[in-house]
């Protein structure tokens, strides 16, 4: 990453930091800061969750292990990750108008983990998500060898998880990213 897309990256990360205190109270820019100048992997993921609008900001620090976690905090599932299937299992699989891409591919290849459906709900917590969308989901593997993955949404002020065929994709279906720092 240049210098001054580097700067550029920590200024936006620094300035939704500092307007969305309520996401990580008690957590301190200068930490956060330190610890990403510190990893340039680190921050080529964030500049990939941007740049996919995902608007990744710190939702809290892991008490174990120190690390300051991030997540995709855009109002809807990213733009930039949207219209893909679960997989790459699922993306075989179809025959015909297949998407681009799958959520667990990209985010292998970008350095994020999809969340889990406790990060998703703990992440409802904090602000209103997917009010139009929704987001695939790390799904467990008995849905999964059963053709099936996990999506969820929040709809009439309540958090939804739901179920489809791994192979389908939708223009309004992503997903969200988390990484640990």
């Amino acid at each position: 990453m240049k210098a001054q897309e580097r700067d550029q990256l920590l200024g936006t990360l620094k300035g939704r930091f500092e307007k969305n205190m309520h996401r990580h109270r008690r957590v301190a820019w200068e930490h956060v800061l330190a610890r990403l100048e510190g990893s340039p992997k680190a921050l080529k993921s964030l500049g990939e969750m941007e740049a996919s609008g995902g608007e990744p900001d710190v939702i809290g620090q892991d008490k174990a292990t120190g690390q300051y976690i991030f997540c995709d905090c855009s109002s809807e599932s990213p733009l930039g990750r949207r219209s893909l299937c679960y997989d790459r299992e699922a993306l075989n699989l179809r025959k015909e108008h297949k998407p681009e891409g799958s959520a667990v591919e990209m985010a292998v290849a970008m350095g994020i983990e999809l969340l889990t459906e406790e990060q998703y709900r703990e992440l409802q917590l904090l602000d209103e998500f997917d009010t139009k969308t929704s987001s695939w989901i790390v799904t467990p593997q008995d849905v999964r060898s059963r053709g099936g993955a996990l999506f969820c949404d929040r709809r009439y002020g309540r958090i939804f998880v739901y179920h489809n065929g791994a192979q389908s994709y939708y223009a309004a279906r992503g997903f969200r990213g988390l990484l640990r720092i």
